[in-house]
């Protein structure tokens, strides 16, 4: 009971005190920051590679695997390393210690993901890296599906359409999507006809890519009027693939 006996014989001390509590209350409740998501500075960046059609066990060896060994040669101050495989799509997430500059740890996870894509499965694109906050958590999943559309068209919907749309929102970050069938054109070889004349599919592989090129042209002006000019170089329809020699 000792607070209330010296509240007794110190009042005035005690009213001052309250009433500045008083006066203090609605300022620091002003100048408070809210936010439902607060930015808390946690140091974990997440790596996020994609690579329709291969299998999770793939994922894992080929490519998470792959990255995880170029990150621990060439990133500081790494506290331990996690990655996640599924069909198509692993997720690696870095851990760095609390003092960690992590701009520039970002910049290092960036140098070494564009070395390490020779290493991987052909055609792997590069990764999406994002740096982990609270507000980092999905808040908003969207799914869209069609009756009409078919896969292709759905994903190009989503990348073209929905997500440049949703980008533009302050403080979003969106991945891409997941699922859907990227756009792709399958090239079917005749094993028999093959091997009578010689050939092996790499063959095919080299023919197509020699036969699909983008050149530069430019333009040629006759009298006042100048035209551009465009090179047979690069098939822009399936029929025109189906012509390659």
């Amino acid at each position: 009971m000792w607070i209330v006996r010296l509240a007794l014989e110190r009042r005035y001390t005690f009213i001052v005190m309250s009433i500045l509590i008083l006066i203090a209350t609605p300022l620091a409740v002003m100048r408070t920051a809210v936010d439902v998501l607060p930015d808390i500075n946690i140091p974990v960046v997440s790596i996020i590679w994609s690579y329709n059609g291969l299998p999770a066990e793939l994922m894992a060896n080929r490519i998470a695997q792959t990255h995880e060994r170029a990150i621990t040669t060439t990133v500081n101050d790494i506290e331990h390393i996690e990655s996640q495989s599924l069909a198509g799509l692993s997720i690696v997430k870095v851990y760095f210690q609390p003092n960690v500059n992590i701009d520039l740890a970002i910049s290092q996870i960036t140098a070494v993901s564009q070395s390490v894509i020779k290493n991987m499965p052909p055609g792997v694109q590069s990764p999406l890296i994002i740096k982990y906050t609270a507000s980092s958590i999905p808040v908003l999943q969207i799914g869209i599906s069609s009756k009409d559309l078919p896969d292709e068209k759905l994903y190009d919907t989503a990348v073209n359409v929905i997500r440049p749309q949703l980008v533009t929102i302050p403080g979003t970050s969106i991945p891409n999507p997941y699922g859907g069938k990227v756009r792709l054109v399958s090239v079917d070889i005749d094993p028999l006809a093959l091997t009578a004349k010689g050939l092996i599919p790499n063959d095919i592989i080299n023919a197509v890519n020699l036969q699909n090129l983008t050149l530069p042209s430019g333009t040629v002006k006759f009298g006042e009027s100048e035209f551009s000019i465009g090179l047979n170089a690069s098939p822009s329809t399936v029929k025109e693939l189906n012509d390659i020699q």
